[in-house]
């Protein structure tokens, strides 16, 4: 559902920057004061399996369509709303300008539509009050699935709204609006699915981790062993890697939803093009400039297919080195951009005395 520059306008693209800009911010101010020594290794992993796993695009039988999983649902529930809205907005960041997956102009439409509405509307106003005190596995998994549907109803909506404003395709309302609507429902009930399963599969063994189950924010958990930390996060760490590795190679072929929908409105790609301005062409040459591996492949290799996964519509799986440098390349990008925002949230107090004891 990665919104490319096509279908928003500057002053859409602008408004949406600036208010996904303002909630990120607004995040940033509130996780400066709360101390977590587990949040920032939590972000820098997960973000780099939600970057690897949006890769990985699955068929949605008897439509031509595909969807893979977004991962703000999932990240709410294991990283707090704010936090997990952070780490989406990277996610989204770093494929954008360094893989050309989404625009840059649309970058806030983005974040908005896949950070914002799953992590500060669907968890706190679904998921929380679904799963109750978070005791019941089975509620919690219901709750998770339940709200998963929720933000990509919530946001396909968003997609076609922030079109409909703009006012530069030929994209006609009702007909974009009842193609979006059935085949994100399809899209979000797989992802509810998946989502619900790691979260219960996450939650056989204590974890502290889990800050979106918390009452509070702030409020404190038993603290794991440093060994049981770090195994845990080697392991995810591992899952992520696998995942932008290998698993990356089973992407389907098929458009995503976003771009099936655009092309069942029989919009033709000249409509869309001769929509651009000035200031569409000086984010494209920004983007051509910044994407090191356009696609997810080597910039000289063949073009391979869609933007989500870099797979072959002639050969499946796609086997292919360039999908498997992107997949991990990407993931620790992602990790790493973390790891300075973390340094930068860090409270001063904390800073102080870390460099105090250097």
């Amino acid at each position: 559902m990665h919104m490319s520059d096509a279908l928003v306008s500057p002053a859409v693209g602008g408004v949406m920057w600036c208010a996904s800009a303002a909630l990120i911010a607004v995040g940033s101010s509130k996780l400066r004061r709360v101390r977590d020594g587990m949040a920032v290794p939590m972000m820098g992993v997960l973000g780099a399996f939600v970057f690897a796993a949006q890769m990985i695009n699955f068929s949605i039988p008897g439509t031509g369509s595909s969807g893979h999983l977004g991962g703000g649902m999932l990240l709410a529930v294991l990283l707090g709303p704010w936090r997990a809205l952070l780490t989406v907005a990277s996610v989204l960041l770093v494929q954008a300008v360094f893989f050309a997956d989404g625009g840059l102009l649309a970058l806030g439409c983005n974040i908005f539509n896949m950070g914002v509405l799953p992590c500060l509307v669907a968890f706190p106003l679904v998921a929380r009050p679904l799963m109750g005190s978070g005791s019941s596995p089975r509620r919690v998994a219901m709750a998770v699935a339940a709200a998963a549907v929720v933000a990509l109803q919530l946001g396909a909506f968003a997609v076609v709204l922030e079109t409909w404003a703009s006012g530069i395709s030929a994209l006609p309302f009702d007909r974009f609006l009842w193609l979006m609507q059935p085949i994100h429902l399809a899209i979000g009930l797989v992802e509810g699915l998946a989502t619900a399963a790691i979260v219960l599969a996450l939650r056989r063994e204590p974890m502290p981790e889990f800050t979106g189950l918390r009452a509070r924010e702030q409020e404190m958990t038993a603290p794991m062993p440093k060994k049981a930390v770090s195994l845990r996060l080697g392991l995810l760490a591992l899952a992520a890697l696998l995942t932008g590795g290998v698993l990356s190679w089973f992407a389907s072929s098929h458009p995503d939803g976003l771009e099936w929908a655009i092309e069942k409105t029989e919009a033709s790609d000249a409509s869309l093009q001769e929509s651009e301005t000035p200031v569409h062409r000086q984010f494209s040459a920004a983007q051509e400039t910044t994407a090191l591996m356009p696609d997810y492949d080597f910039k000289s290799g063949e073009e391979t297919g869609d933007a989500e996964g870099g797979a072959s519509a002639a050969m499946w799986p796609n086997v292919n080195a360039g999908t498997s440098v992107a997949g991990i390349a990407g993931g620790a990008l992602v990790a790493a951009l973390l790891a300075g925002l973390g340094v930068w949230l860090r409270p001063k107090g904390a800073a102080s005395r870390a460099a105090e004891g250097n």
